[in-house]
C-alpha cells in the first residue's frame, strides 16, 4: 500500500556538496543551494516495511502476505546553475516482496523525477522558496497490483512553497514547506473496475490527486547535519479498501510520519542517513523505513 510516486522517492533522496571550504545540503525540502557550475551526484538505497496496515480506518494484519517489504536503489544528482537556481532528478530502481503468501513481487526502473528550485526571498536568514516538479513514468510496471506494484503510472505535476530562517552563527534552522501534486489518469489492463461504490465500464482510472506539508527542525555546520522532521501525506480525495480487499489507484491514501535525519561529510564524499515512521495513516501500511547513501561533489570547468 506504499505510493511510489515522486514524493514518496524525493522523501527519501538527500543530496550533501563541498564548495570552497563550505559543507552544503540539497535537496527539495530544504532551503539550501548548490552554488553555480557544481554538480552533486547522491546514490541512496532506501528500505521500507510493514505487517499492519489500516484498511479504510481498521488497521489490521494479513496473515497471506506477511511482512511487505519495498526497497529502491536511486540516483540523484543535483546542478548548480546559478547560485539561486537548481535543478535535482531522479531515478530509482524499485522491488517488492512480501515474507508469506503467493503474491509476486515487482521489480523494475521507476518514474524519472526533475524539479526547478528557486530563492526568491532572501532577508537576514530568511528565505522563501519555490520548487516546481515534473514525475515521468518510464518503467513498463503493472499499476493495479498493489501493494505489489512499484509505482502508478501517472505522470506528476507538482508544486512547492518553502519557508526556511536558519540563524547565521548557531546553524540552528527551522523548515516548514507545502506541496500539491496534480496526477494524470492511468490505463489498467482489465476492461472495468468498481470504485466509488459503483463499476466503471473502461480501463482508464482517474488517481486522485495529492498534497503534503510538512516541518523539520535541525542544526547544520560545516561537516555534519542532524534534524528531526514530521510530515503529513494525503490524496484530496479517493475511496477506501473495501473488506478484505486488495488496495487500488483510486484509494484515499494518507499518512502522518516522523523521523530523523543526519550526515557527515568531511570533504568531497560524504554519508547521510535518514529514518522514518508511521504514527498514523489511512489505506496504506503502518511502515518504517530507512536510507543510507554515498554523496560526491565536483565542480564543472568551464571552456
Amino acid at each position: 500500500m506504499k505510493k511510489r510516486t515522486l514524493l514518496n522517492v524525493l522523501l527519501a533522496a538527500t543530496l550533501i556538496a563541498l564548495w570552497g571550504g563550505e559543507l552544503r545540503a540539497q535537496m527539495p525540502n530544504d532551503a539550501i543551494y548548490m552554488p553555480k557550475g557544481t554538480v552533486c551526484i547522491g546514490t541512496m538505497y532506501t528500505h521500507s516495511s510493514w505487517s499492519q496496515y489500516w484498511e479504510n480506518t481498521l488497521k489490521r494484519e494479513n496473515l497471506n502476505i506477511g511482512t511487505h517489504t519495498t526497497q529502491s536503489v536511486m540516483v540523484m544528482p543535483a546542478i548548480g546553475i546559478t547560485d539561486r537556481f537548481n535543478v535535482i532528478l531522479s531515478l530509482p530502481y524499485v522491488w517488492t516482496k512480501t515474507s508469506a503468501g503467493n503474491l509476486m513481487g515487482q521489480k523494475g526502473i521507476q518514474d524519472l523525477g526533475a524539479w526547478l528550485k528557486v530563492k526568491a526571498v532572501d532577508v537576514k536568514g530568511f528565505s522563501i522558496n519555490g520548487l516546481a516538479g515534473v514525475s515521468i513514468p518510464l518503467g513498463n510496471y503493472v499499476p493495479d497490483f498493489l501493494p505489489m506494484s512499484i509505482g502508478l503510472q501517472c505522470r506528476v505535476v507538482s508544486g512547492r512553497i518553502l519557508a526556511n530562517y536558519t540563524h547565521p552563527k548557531t546553524g540552528i534552522y527551522v523548515t516548514a514547506h507545502g506541496t500539491y501534486m496534480w496526477r494524470s489518469n492511468i490505463n489498467v489492463d482489465r476492461d472495468a473496475y468498481q470504485a466509488d461504490d459503483r463499476v466503471y465500464n473502461t480501463n482508464e482510472v482517474r488517481v486522485p490527486n495529492a498534497y503534503d506539508m510538512g516541518a523539520r527542525i535541525g542544526i547544520l555546520k560545516q561537516k555534519w547535519q542532524t534534524e528531526i522532521w514530521a510530515e503529513r501525506n494525503s490524496c484530496v480525495n479517493g475511496d477506501n479498501i473495501r473488506r478484505n480487499d486488495m488496495p487500488f489507484p483510486t484509494n484515499n491514501m494518507q499518512a502522518t510520519m516522523v523521523g530523523w535525519y543526519g550526515k557527515f561529510q568531511p570533504k568531497a564524499l560524504g554519508i547521510n542517513a535518514r529514518v522514518g515512521y508511521v504514527t498514523n495513516g489511512l489505506n496504506m501500511g503502518q511502515s518504517t523505513s530507512y536510507m543510507v547513501g554515498v554523496l560526491y561533489q565536483f565542480g564543472v570547468k568551464k571552456s
